[in-house]
């Protein structure tokens, strides 16, 4: 069967657009074969600097003849829809029409059409033109006085169609003013003479001699090859970096692999300043000493040809341009030595964060109140916590986190080293932002972990009162990597955190008002009974001194409306905090419905609690007792559902153990006594395997009651005392999680 190439050859792609290019038109021109009928075996697609390349084989020689048949209308109708339907279906007259028979709807006219499939080669160079004039590039361009883009100037089109046993033919089409052929060029310095191509295998290997690597994956596997070999021959130790290395393999064809150096004087800067200068800049990796791990005054460029002088000229042009960065960068760090962390904290206060919230100094004593009550919770020192948090943000303001900003809270801990802050305050100003990703590591000293809690508490409670929520797909603000963040450092330090409280008490110090806060203290030993409350209910319950209390006196009830409704706010973040977790656990192969069904129940914050109240669970599911005990919960809460329903009315409470006339529904009311006064101590004292274990305990009596017990019997009271019972089932599960809420 035969295979296709293509091959688009221009200026110079940007290295970050090549992958993706690659992809697009694989998926372009493959989708258009098979919209066209014409399968095929398979396809990949490369990219260079200067090319991106498609090869498709086992591709059909012609595509397959079709035949389909065309409803028309009904025998003996109008002449205008016969001469409509004719035309449709490219026929002259009606004779040449099939006549179908239906006994209910009457005869009607059927037109067969037959298609022949035309040839591969035709139908790809008619599909062609479209994909480069549609090609989905970031940025693109036009040139000279034609109206074609493309994300650099187009210089050439390869299309050859063929099987392997002969001569490909060129695939004619043309584009901008540029017509397909089945020649390209090599290298632009080394080989830049034309010369033709037939097909894949011959395309690679002409590539290969006329100096181009056109699998990107080969010209990094060598760029690493060649890099590691050069370190190791000097001594020292490449740094690896794989999206450095990506792209540098995006940017060159021909990669020649060269050592360079600089001033060791210039390793008085941190290492990662160095790091990022050489990097950023001039794209070159750094090397460090294998026995100290050290950086050393050595780096490694990649070129892009065979330089008749060895590289010397090369490495000598890449030797003066680093020398200048890192002298800028030493004249940075240097500036931003002189000038204590603390100094730089009054220009915050002309820095809005957020036209909402506030500017950056008032963010910043925010997290300073937080971490300080955060840090006896945490067994922080309160002193450092609060000093941490004032200076985390500070080295915003620094020259060389101007130059680099991914060398945030890097900076601020080696500027607060450098004036001689404690260690644990030092380590703060970087560790706070941890979590940056899933695979980062959260921060484990007291200090950092109170500022890190701060600061991403902050954030989340300040969007959540304005209301700036994340959505399905935009999350600007990245709360969901906050969130992420808070529980990856609850649940990895193995801290108990009332996290309600903090985050209810945290919207009345985004709002600025005393007043609020008061509220919220008032109401928050009463927030179970508050959140059945409408604001109405709250007002009147001012006004009658329900909620007798000196304070309650003071404040007038729209404040306390207010507290209120940040309780429903702090219970919404809650749940955002629950839908966060589901994906956490999921990724560590937890099961989402059980997430649900722990935090369904009342007053669940401890995060650390409910992930071991879920590992529980889950291992209590996966027995036959607890499945067994799990679809008697079911039946029981799907009977109660429906009796509700029908019934209008509730069957919570105690049954009346007199009443109790079968022996099963006396011995699973007694069961239920048990399994929940066991249940609670052992909840009671975070043993949740045991809560598991006194559960279970219930099983054969469930199962008893449901095989020898008719629960809708026609003595109302005897049902309803039955019904009764059946809520206890539910209400006793409850002990350790709502079961309703359980998949299976």
């Amino acid at each position: 069967m035969p295979d296709l190439l293509l091959e688009f050859l221009s200026e110079e792609i940007p290295a970050r657009m090549q992958a993706r290019a690659a992809d697009d038109l694989k998926k372009m021109v493959t989708d258009r074969l098979v919209a066209a009928g014409l399968v095929y075996e398979g396809a990949k697609a490369f990219a260079t600097p200067r090319r991106l390349a498609l090869s498709v084989h086992g591709v059909l020689v012609r595509q397959p003849d079709i035949k389909e048949q065309k409803k028309g209308p009904r025998v003996g109708a109008p002449e205008g829809a016969i001469a409509g339907f004719l035309k449709a279906a490219g026929l002259s007259l009606i004779g040449e029409a099939k006549v179908e028979k239906d006994a209910k709807k009457g005869d009607f006219y059927v037109a067969v059409i037959e298609k022949q499939g035309r040839p591969a080669i035709d139908v790809i160079g008619e599909m062609m033109p479209e994909v480069v004039r549609t090609f989905p590039w970031p940025k693109s361009m036009r040139w000279g006085s034609g109206r074609l883009t493309w994300v650099r100037p187009l210089h050439s089109i390869v299309a050859t169609f063929g099987p392997e046993t002969e001569e490909p033919e060129i695939v004619h089409f043309e584009v901008g003013g540029i017509k397909s052929g089945n020649e390209t060029r090599g290298h632009r310095f080394m080989a830049p003479a034309p010369f033709k191509v037939r097909r894949f295998d011959d395309y690679v290997a002409k590539l290969e001699a006329a100096k181009v690597v056109l699998d990107p994956a080969r010209r990094a596997a060598s760029i690493l090859a060649d890099a590691k070999h050069l370190a190791f021959a000097q001594g020292y130790e490449l740094v690896e970096d794989d999206v450095l290395l990506a792209e540098v393999a995006g940017l060159v064809e021909w990669p020649v692999t060269l050592i360079g150096a600089f001033d060791a004087a210039y390793l008085a800067i941190p290492e990662e300043v160095i790091r990022a200068t050489i990097r950023n800049n001039q794209k070159c990796f750094v090397l460090r000493d294998a026995a100290t791990a050290k950086l050393v005054n050595k780096f490694i460029l990649v070129a892009n040809e065979e330089a008749s002088d060895g590289g010397k000229a090369i490495i000598a042009g890449n030797e003066r341009v680093i020398r200048a960065r890192l002298s800028d960068a030493k004249f940075f760090y240097d500036a931003d030595l002189k000038t204590r962390l603390e100094d730089r904290l009054p220009k915050f206060g002309g820095i809005v964060f957020h036209d909402k919230l506030g500017t950056q100094a008032e963010r910043i004593a925010r997290i300073v109140a937080l971490a300080g009550q955060w840090a006896p919770i945490v067994g922080a020192d309160g002193a450092k916590a609060t000093r941490a948090a004032q200076l985390c943000k500070a080295d915003l303001l620094t020259d060389v986190v101007g130059e680099f900003p991914e060398l945030q809270g890097l900076m601020g801990r080696y500027y607060a080293e450098a004036q001689n802050e404690d260690e644990a305050v030092a380590h703060a100003c970087e560790d706070h932002y941890k979590p940056k990703g899933p695979d980062d590591l959260v921060p484990g000293d007291p200090v950092s972990i109170a500022v890190a809690l701060a600061d991403k508490i902050d954030t989340l409670v300040g969007f959540w009162a304005i209301d700036e929520k994340p959505t399905g797909s935009k999350d600007p603000y990245a709360l969901r990597r906050a969130a992420l963040g808070v529980i990856r450092i609850i649940v990895e330090n193995e801290l108990r955190l009332p996290l309600r409280l903090q985050l209810w008490r945290h919207f009345s110090v985004i709002r600025r008002d005393e007043n609020l806060a008061d509220a919220i203290a008032l109401l928050h030993p009463l927030n179970e009974q508050i959140l059945k409350l409408s604001a109405t209910d709250i007002e009147l319950a001012v006004k009658l001194e329900v909620l007798v209390s000196e304070k309650a006196k003071q404040l007038a009830g729209p404040v306390l409306v207010q507290a209120h409704s940040y309780l429903h706010q702090t219970h919404d973040l809650l749940s955002f905090f629950a839908d966060r977790l589901k994906v956490q656990l999921r990724e560590d192969g937890a099961r989402h419905d059980l997430v649900d069904a722990v935090f369904a129940l009342e007053g669940q914050d401890d995060l650390l609690m409910i992930v071991r109240r879920v590992a529980a669970l889950g291992n209590f599911l996966d027995t036959d007792d607890g499945k067994n005990l799990l679809a008697g919960v079911k039946r029981a809460s799907n009977i109660l559902r429906i009796e509700e329903k029908k019934d209008n009315k509730s069957y919570a409470g105690a049954p009346d153990a007199k009443r109790l006339a079968a022996p099963e529904e006396k011995a699973l009311a007694e069961a239920i006594n048990i399994a929940k006064k066991d249940a609670s101590a052992a909840v009671a004292k975070e043993n949740f395997a045991a809560a598991m274990s006194a559960m279970a305990k219930l099983r054969p009596r469930v199962d008893a009651f449901f095989e020898k017990v008719t629960v809708n019997v026609d003595d109302k009271v005897l049902r309803e005392n039955r019904l009764k019972l059946l809520n206890e089932i539910r209400e006793a599960t409850r002990a350790v999680a709502d079961f309703s809420r359980i998949e299976g």
